[in-house]
């Protein structure tokens, strides 16, 4: 089946943010970055570069400083988290000043004769010497670089360790990581003076909770901060909702300016300053058995969030926290949660966030306990998986495993000769002098996240004063027009994924309609379409929440039709079937109206649900008294 988007992707009618068409008088931004990874600002020379022909505007931190306030984060610490350095730099790539002109080029000419004058200061990159007493602080306010730790304990952790035959430990340095989409960041943002409103055109993925925090940080209410998403992105993987700080940004650009800003991101500021995924540093023991059984285990993990814990980060930390014993069958857990502050760019949610690195631990610790105590690899992952019979299964942590059979899973992946095959080829190359080497892991990976998890990084007084969270939301809207034309909007924001082909098909089944009858909106506004904080396209959520929901919706406005045809067929909703493109009666419903239609096309009868009132309507009343004539209208 061809995606519904191949066409316009192929012959290159994409609808990216950068094809989209702007109003008449657009000017275009550029940013000024800084060189230094930590550094005070001691001044801003701009007068030169205000002077330049086409120079519209010219935005500095304290231009920023004065008319928005610090982002959230998603944690409470001390630290003023600007969207563009105030008085300090604190890694490279950091935006300084903002040049707003008639066109790209004379902007970018014009940050050449912007003089800055910096006074370095010492920098940290690792998380563990951020740590030292003696390590540059990046945030005075906050006192130190260490601006998270929290410990939880699950079970009886001290006793199983205690007790353990064997303790085993594994050091992990998980680096940064990152993936580079095509499309860089693109920003189109507008304020209107007597709203005192932006709209902003971004090709932002969310999630959406970060709305509040660009509002809040715009000092506007939310009805007040529109957002729109173009039809397509060239990719994402996540990094995406780092465009947050950029549609501030450009959004006061464009209320300096007087006009509205454009603003596309070229390849090298994206290589340089776009988020990354966090780096973090992980020890990991575990309490053994002598044949394999992990009892317990002990997890101290100090993650790197750059210079500023920036929405909805800490998010990569605590995504996990339900499910840190994996797939495996443990019921004693100690975690201690450590976050801290380095010299570079701030990290975000990128490609199944903070999963890499906790399977990379927890899989190196099977490895090392194979080693150390002589046994199979295999077989201590089968020692230790949660068995069959144990579905639904809850986690040390808290974590709800709804179902599996992992053991049957390694069965299937080793059978048929697959694993034999492997270990020919590896005793082969090693016979001749190559290394090769074959490793197993097993991981499971949450999904449909809600983001509720993220106010785990509160303390426990904390969160009951906060009360529950939870965004375990999705929209959609499925509606008919007159002459049963089907669409879906949904909240969620496309990189490439395929939403409309999915959308099409599970919304045009529910009808027994085909595909191409159902059009598919997957545009986002703000300002008109139904969408919650946990709106976005992250987390592997689309196929259960979103598309799900457009299911249960179609589903429900299926119904009200078969309502409306069983009284055209006088048979119940029930016995109303939908296939082909038509509304028919099912089974023994079909015969026994020898003297009546047995089946209606979809379109008349969408057509008679855009006309019906709604039982109870006051014109009833009035048809219904003495002497009223009902017209063709009306009936």
């Amino acid at each position: 089946m061809e995606r519904v988007e191949d066409a316009a992707l192929l012959t290159g009618r994409g609808r990216f943010i950068d094809d989209l068409g702007i109003r008449p008088g657009t000017l275009h931004a550029a940013i000024l970055r800084s060189p230094h990874a930590h550094a005070d600002i001691l001044s801003i020379d701009s007068a030169a570069a205000a002077a330049m022909p086409g120079v519209a505007a010219i935005v500095t931190g304290h231009d920023l400083a004065r008319l928005t306030t610090p982002m959230v984060a998603g944690l409470k610490v001390a630290v003023e988290n600007w969207p563009m350095a105030v008085e300090r730099v604190r890694y490279v790539g950091e935006p300084v000043a903002i040049v707003v002109a008639l066109d790209r080029y004379l902007a970018e000419d014009a940050l050449d004769a912007i003089e800055i004058e910096y006074g370095p200061l010492p920098c940290v990159i690792d998380p563990l010497a951020s740590l030292e007493a003696d390590a540059p602080v990046l945030h005075d306010k906050a006192g130190a670089n260490l601006v998270s730790d929290r410990s939880f304990r699950y079970g009886e952790p001290e006793a199983a360790f205690a007790a353990a035959a064997h303790r085993v430990e594994v050091s992990i340095a998980y680096p940064r990581n990152t993936g580079s989409p095509m499309e860089t960041f693109g920003v189109v943002a507008d304020y209107d003076p007597h709203e005192d409103a932006y709209e902003i055109l971004a090709n932002f993925q969310g999630p959406f909770s970060i709305h509040a925090v660009m509002a809040r940080c715009l000092k506007v209410p939310g009805n007040r901060l529109r957002l729109r998403m173009p039809p397509d992105s060239g990719g994402s993987f996540g990094v995406k909702q780092g465009v947050a700080p950029y549609a501030v940004l450009i959004g006061v650009a464009a209320r300096m300016a007087g006009a509205p800003v454009k603003w596309i991101e070229d390849r090298l500021e994206h290589l340089s300053a776009a988020v990354a995924a966090t780096n973090r540093v992980t020890t990991l023991k575990a309490a053994v058995t002598s044949e394999g059984r992990i009892t317990a285990l002990d997890w101290d993990q100090v993650e790197d969030c750059g210079a500023y814990p920036r929405a909805p980060e800490p998010a990569t930390l605590y995504r996990m926290h339900g499910n840190l014993t994996g797939a495996y069958d443990i019921r004693n857990l100690a975690i201690r949660n450590r976050v801290v502050l380095t010299n570079k760019a701030p990290t975000g949610l990128v490609r199944g966030f903070g999963g890499p690195q906790v399977y990379y631990a927890l899989e190196r610790l099977m490895q090392r306990i194979a080693v150390e105590l002589g046994l199979d690899p295999l077989a201590v992952i089968r020692a230790n998986l949660i068995q069959s019979g144990a579905f639904p299964y809850r986690t040390a942590s808290g974590a709800l495993y709804d179902s599996g059979d992992y053991v049957k899973a390694v069965d299937l992946a080793t059978a048929e000769g697959r694993l034999a095959k492997l270990e020919r080829r590896r005793d082969e190359a090693r016979a001749a002098g190559r290394c090769y080497g074959i490793g197993f892991a097993a991981a499971v990976e949450p999904s449909v996240s809600n983001m509720g998890y993220i106010t785990t990084v509160l303390t426990a007084a904390e969160r009951k004063k906060a009360g529950p969270k939870n965004g375990a939301q999705a929209t959609a809207t499925v509606s008919l027009d007159p002459v049963g034309s089907v669409s879906v909007h949904v909240a969620s924001v496309p990189q490439g994924q395929g939403h409309r082909t999915v959308l099409a098909q599970v919304v045009a089944d529910v009808f027994g309609l085909p595909r191409e009858a159902v059009n598919v909106v997957a545009d986002l506004d703000t300002g008109k379409d139904a969408w919650s904080i946990a709106s976005g396209n992250y987390s592997s959520r689309f196929a259960a929440a979103v598309a799900g929901t457009a299911h249960l919706a179609a589903t429900r406005l299926r119904d009200k039709l078969a309502a409306i045809a069983g009284s055209q067929l006088d048979v119940p909703p029930g016995q109303i079937g939908f296939a082909g493109g038509a509304v028919f009666a099912k089974g023994d419903a079909a015969n026994t109206l020898p003297l009546r239609p047995r089946r209606r096309s979809f379109a008349l009868v969408a057509c008679a649900a855009a006309r019906r009132r709604r039982p109870g309507d006051p014109r009833d009343r009035l048809l219904d008294a003495p002497g009223a004539v009902r017209s063709n209208r009306d009936r």
